[in-house]
């Protein structure tokens, strides 16, 4: 079976990396190795669906020193840490950065798999969310001055009459920009666009 993703081992153990290669190879995975974190950080495509198996130690920047360059980035690429000089503090302090795993070498193939599987799966869904995030900001994009006024007013629980108020126009004229904004945002309803607009930042967070 072939896994959808890359992914990029970064481990400066060539004869390591070789046989985890030949393995994740045989197990449907895509792999590309870097030796250190500079190569990988010189080469890697962000936009490139995938997840990261990193080592702790390596010449140059360690592997929590590219876990923080990636953050410091905004690159969301799910990591999972394989290692040979793993302790607790360490293997914590990378979880709570957002590692997905932290294991141990040598790691069994059925720890390893299981850890990359959930890797690439994050990273999917991540790729989903940023996608339907920037559909939603593109959509928005397009409304008016005013029209953007009426969603505001709309997700501040804002009634036709009230919002029209608030904007010193019509109630009518609050009708038309509402059914516009429906129409653009591609709202099949209020709630729909509330929901939107929220996912946009441009209302208060759901319960």
């Amino acid at each position: 079976m072939t896994r959808n993703g890359t992914v990029f081992l970064a481990d400066d153990d060539q004869a390591l990396c070789a046989a985890t290669t030949r393995l994740l190879d045989a197990c449907g995975f895509k792999v590309r190795w870097y030796s250190s974190a500079e190569s990988f950080l010189a080469r890697f495509d962000k936009h490139e669906p995938g997840c990261l198996l990193l080592d702790l130690r390596m010449p140059g920047r360690s592997g929590l020193e590219l876990q923080q360059a990636l953050a410091d980035q905004k690159v969301e690429i799910p990591i999972v840490f394989l290692t040979g000089h793993a302790d607790v503090p360490t293997s914590v302090f990378a979880m709570k950065k957002g590692a997905v795993d932290f294991l141990q070498k040598p790691a069994s193939e059925e720890e390893l798999i299981a850890a990359l599987e959930r890797a690439l799966t994050r990273d999917a869904e991540q790729r989903k969310t940023s996608a339907e995030l920037s559909g939603l900001r593109t959509r928005y994009d397009t409304l008016t001055p005013r029209e953007k006024e009426v969603l505001a007013e709309v997700v501040a629980g804002q009634r036709n009459k009230q919002a029209a108020f608030s904007l010193g126009i019509a109630e009518r004229t609050v009708k038309l920009h509402r059914s516009r904004v429906l129409e653009k945002m591609g709202a099949d309803s209020l709630a729909d666009l509330v929901r939107m607009a929220e996912y946009l930042g441009l209302g208060p967070p759901r319960e």
